[in-house]
């Protein structure tokens, strides 16, 4: 990233605008405009966001069951982008990827190499240097090198997502072109990617654990929303304190973006637990997400993880979670940075938490009836839980991790 950037979501932003001679949105000074639109479509997209995760995470798991069944392995995190991809265009933009075969069949790849050739030049590379700084950090890429795809998804909102980019025409005062790549930076970089990163990690993060945490989920799960889907909604999340626990501590222990930059407004003092400075107006901030949520005076055993954390009294600790660039008690509005869908990002990963647990307890219930294996309940090797390498068997009607 260039040295004197004094904003880096807008240097990325301003990189976004590949393939249509785009340098940078006149748009893009205008950040309430730009966060009343975000708000403004997530809000509409409410009404459909619960079904439409529904029906393509079902999509997901069955064909990675379909896959395991047939070739004894599944490729789990090319699936999850798939899924992940047809979701949001569906929620945030009303568009159907299925319609377009072109972006159906390339879009997440595109999304990934359009990230990729944005966020290389901030990836720290400790290893040869100084030929990483000079080559890799100081230099803006060739628009040329995914601008093919871009003008695909570009195409793709003109055409199919007309609803939302009117709205952003008529109600805020965009301009069609300032609507679609303002559209594809908040699905592509903020969606699509948020979510790529954080639930792997989360779904590796249960997968992993040896303390009896996954029967636990399912308990609560099956308690709370049973075996059947058509209960699932926003709503009935809020009995189930530790799927929502156990997402809130991942997003402490790893929060997808882990920097947030702003400039200060104005003079203030930043204090801490046992210092304070003197913040001049005009000065660039960074804050180091890990670290604050890392705390040990706030945090009992910090560096661990800790699924109850958050559980009855603990959720006065949400004061403290900041993974979205503000506490998780606090709303996202137009003056502040806070991540517009930060409510949508956890209730969603709570839903596919759910989800995936009535699927498990259907797939162990069948496979019990059937007579093929008697294992106990709680051995969650027979669970399917992908891990991070992404890879299953299926073993008598159980879906297996394969490590």
């Amino acid at each position: 990233m260039p040295r004197n950037i004094d904003n880096p979501r807008k240097w990325i932003q301003a990189r976004t605008m590949l393939g249509k001679g785009f340098k940078g949105l006149k748009s893009i000074d205008n950040s309430r405009t730009l966060k009343n639109f975000s708000l403004d479509i997530l809000k509409r997209s409410s009404k459909v966001w619960v079904a439409e995760l529904q029906a393509n995470l079902d999509k997901f798991f069955d064909t990675v069951e379909s896959e395991i069944s047939t070739n004894g392995t599944s490729s789990f995190f090319s699936h999850l982008q798939t899924f992940l991809f047809y979701f949001l265009c569906k929620s945030l933009l009303g568009a159907d990827p299925a319609l377009d075969p072109a972006v159906a069949n390339s879009g997440p790849l595109t999304i990934n190499l359009w990230l990729g050739l944005q966020l290389l030049p901030t990836v720290p590379v400790l290893a040869f240097q100084p030929l990483v700084e000079i080559f890799l950090h100081s230099y803006t890429y060739p628009s040329a090198l995914v601008s093919g795809g871009y003008q695909k998804l570009y195409r793709f909102i003109e055409q199919h997502g007309k609803e939302v980019v009117q709205r952003g025409e008529q109600e805020f005062g965009l301009s069609a072109s300032d609507s679609i790549n303002n559209l594809i930076f908040t699905l592509g970089f903020n969606a699509f990617g948020g979510f790529s990163l954080f639930l792997p990690t989360l779904i590796g993060t249960i997968a992993s654990d040896k303390t009896g945490l996954q029967a636990r989920l399912s308990d609560e799960v099956k308690q709370i929303c049973g075996s059947s889907s058509s209960g699932l909604s926003f709503d009935s999340l809020k009995g189930m304190e530790l799927v929502n626990s156990v997402v809130y501590e991942t997003l402490r222990m790893n929060p997808p973006v882990q920097l947030q930059y702003a400039r200060a407004r104005k003079d203030f003092q930043l204090a801490s637990h046992d210092s304070a400075f003197d913040i001049k107006k005009g000065e660039l901030l960074c804050g180091y997400q890990p670290m604050a949520m890392r705390d040990s005076n706030v945090f009992d055993e910090p560096e661990s993880f800790k699924p109850d954390r958050f559980v009855g009294k603990g959720k006065e600790l949400l004061n403290y979670l900041f993974w979205s660039n503000g506490p998780q008690t606090g709303s996202p509005t137009e003056s502040n940075k806070q991540c517009a869908a930060k409510d949508f990002v956890t209730m969603s990963a709570s839903l596919i938490v759910t989800r995936m647990f009535q699927r498990i307890d259907r797939t162990c219930r069948r496979a019990l009836n059937s007579g093929k294996e008697k294992k106990e309940r709680n051995t969650f090797s027979t669970n399917f839980l992908p891990i991070h390498g992404g890879w299953f068997r299926q073993t008598g009607g159980y879906l297996v991790s394969a490590h």
